[in-house]
């Protein structure tokens, strides 16, 4: 129970259109619903607190970079949110909207966030300032007074101010979009009371809970007017006197508002380390201070559906996990919207979790059935099933999976090949080994290929050298049978003769070879574990491993080669980086060895002549 409370001191909400946003130290996770009834997450990674700026964890600074972010963090989660929950019909563009994005390359929506900021905080300023003072411009006080009239001038506005405040409230309630916001409030409250009270977080269980909380925004807002009421009346003490005799009295209506709004960052830093105080007591004697803003809570939340509880669980579960977890990628909602951006924001949560962003060009290009190297170029505008398929390859991608077995299939010599968990990914340097073989054979040859995997060698084999009539017998041999049963699939699918042998190296093999090219196992078993996760976790350890020091596949080859490569025969192999010469001199009774490199410089391949 004492942990539980532990954890989700640090843990706050936000209530956004159909769905909850959860905020916690090192992750926040937004939750929403589609028009679908499908539940979307949008996570992200935050700066831990030990990493962020000292002067920004200051007592009192750290109130108004926590004000100050939430303004305009809150409103970008608003309106992803919104991007989410609106149904196709919304989601269709004007043609003006469409021309200035496509030929002025400019987002009409961001604009509209940029101005719906700003008309936000003028519209605040407005009401909650401007509007009290001119309501009290009226009273018979002298409003430039620093005494006892000056106190009471502060304090009536104040309470004006209040009033308003709990109208507006009371005012916005009555509209049926924001009503469901207020439920969506009540399901995010009852969420985190309920991991609080120490339960199990189920629809049942949360909707038992309060749906009042001690560190509710709510409850933030009412002591920000309790709190101004003090500091505008201290300040007007301090310094009202000086203020009011430096500027004309025809500008002294104008100098109090602007003299309010510049305090606005003190009223934000108090108020914010009062709310800490009082959420962290339970004495009864502070409760008389919190108990306006948690009667102000009745107002701004409702009970919720349960579908609304499901939204708020599902946000609060993914903070805490990938909190626990930080191998566990962000995620983005899935909305129909321009490419670019969608591209731009894929490359970087590439870039974050150490993937190429090449990657992502990729994904765009095989969904989009386009050129790579037009996707970077391209301005169009995702239907939302194109920008769904996107990020279902993107998040199972952050995963871990290698993006060919995603896919499902891979190019290797202009070829497609379907690829899995039961072959390696064909590399780009093996194309080479490929290339080697089809410039030495000859029409009417023997081939054979060991460790063939997917069997991509001897298909690119095969079928360029039937392109160029000098059609050959191929073989291709490895010892995995589940290896051997997509190769088959392969070869049937690009339409290569290829006789397939289920064997040990040479072990079932009778016949001799004119050509034998292997890409055999060659990573020291020590450095298995040493590599990318989507090597090491995903493809086939026995494609992978060749010992303790990665020669021992290329030892048995040496050993038994000479039954099976006939008399002026070729063996063509690729090898590890810095193994070539050791490969070399296994093969102490050749009549000829060469060593060649790859496309980058490196030693990769080694051919024998018996």
């Amino acid at each position: 129970m004492k942990e539980n409370q532990k954890k989700c001191a640090t843990i706050g909400g936000q209530a956004v259109l159909e769905g909850v946003m959860m905020r916690g130290t090192r992750a926040m996770a937004t939750a929403v619903r589609d028009p679908d009834g499908v539940i979307q997450i949008e996570s992200e990674r935050l700066t831990p607190p030990e990493k962020r700026s000292k002067i920004a964890r200051l007592p009192f600074i750290r109130g108004v970079v926590s004000f100050v972010r939430s303004l305009v963090e809150g409103n970008r989660i608003l309106m992803r949110s919104a991007d989410v929950a609106m149904t196709e019909e919304d989601e269709k563009q004007s043609k003006a909207e469409k021309w200035l994005e496509e030929k002025h390359k400019i987002s009409l929506s961001g604009i509209v966030d940029t101005v719906a900021i700003v008309l936000g905080v003028l519209l605040a300023l407005g009401i909650f300032i401007a509007l009290p003072q001119f309501i009290t411009g009226f009273l018979p006080f002298d409003k430039t007074s620093t005494g006892l009239d000056g106190l009471w001038f502060n304090l009536i506005e104040g309470g004006i101010r209040l009033g308003i405040f709990v109208l507006y409230i009371l005012l916005i309630s009555l509209m049926p979009s924001l009503r469901r916001v207020f439920m969506y409030h009540g399901a995010e409250h009852k969420t985190i009371s309920c991991y609080e009270n120490g339960k199990e977080l189920t629809v049942e269980n949360v909707r038992g809970c309060s749906r009042v909380h001690d560190r509710c925004g709510t409850t933030f807002l009412f002591l920000v007017m309790i709190v101004s009421i003090l500091v505008f009346s201290l300040a007007n003490m301090l310094v009202g006197d000086w203020l009011y005799n430096v500027i004309d009295e025809r500008w002294h209506g104008v100098a109090r508002f602007v003299f309010k709004v510049a305090l606005l960052p003190v009223v934000a830093g108090v108020s914010f380390e009062v709310l800490r105080l009082l959420a962290k007591t339970k004495n009864k004697f502070f409760y008389i201070f919190k108990w306006p803003g948690l009667l102000l809570q009745r107002l701004t939340t409702r009970e919720p559906e349960d579908g609304m509880i499901e939204c708020a669980i599902t946000a609060f579960t993914t903070v805490m996990q990938m909190e626990a977890d930080p191998t566990i990628p962000e995620r983005v909602f899935v909305t129909a919207g321009k490419m670019s951006e969608l591209l731009k924001n894929t490359k970087k949560r590439f870039a974050d979790n150490g993937i190429e962003e090449d990657e992502a060009e990729w994904i765009f290009a095989l969904t989009l059935n386009m050129p790579k190297s037009a996707v970077a170029k391209e301005e169009k505008i995702l239907k939302l099933a194109q920008a769904r398929e996107i990020i279902r390859i993107a998040d199972e991608r952050l995963s871990g999976r290698p993006l060919w077995y995603i896919i499902g299939d891979a190019d290797f010599y202009g070829y497609t090949v379907k690829v899995d968990e039961r072959v390696l990914i064909p590399r780009p340097e093996t194309e080479e080994l490929a290339s080697l073989v089809i410039s030495a054979a000859e029409t009417g040859q023997s081939v054979l290929d060991l460790c063939t995997g997917s069997g991509a060698i001897a298909i690119a084999v095969y079928k360029e050298l039937e392109k160029n009539n000098r059609k050959v017998e191929m073989t291709a041999v490895d010892i995995s049978e589940d290896a051997l049963a997509l190769a088959k699939e392969n070869a049937e699918i690009n339409g290569a003769d290829i006789r397939f042998v289920c064997s040990d190296l040479f072990t079932r093999l009778r016949e001799r070879y004119d050509i034998i090219v292997s890409n055999p196992p060659y990573i020291p078993t020590a450095e298995i574990d040493t590599l990318q996760r989507e090597v090491k976790d995903h493809e086939p350890r026995l494609a992978l491993d060749g010992g303790a020091d990665g020669l021992d596949i290329y030892r048995r080859i040496a050993a038994e080669i000479g039954k099976y490569l006939k008399r002026g025969g070729m063996l063509i192999m690729e090898v590890g980086a810095g193994q070539a010469q050791d490969v070399v001199k296994l093969f102490k009774h050749c009549s000829c060895a060469m060593i060649v490199k790859d496309f980058n410089g490196i030693d990769r391949f080694v051919k024998i002549m018996i």
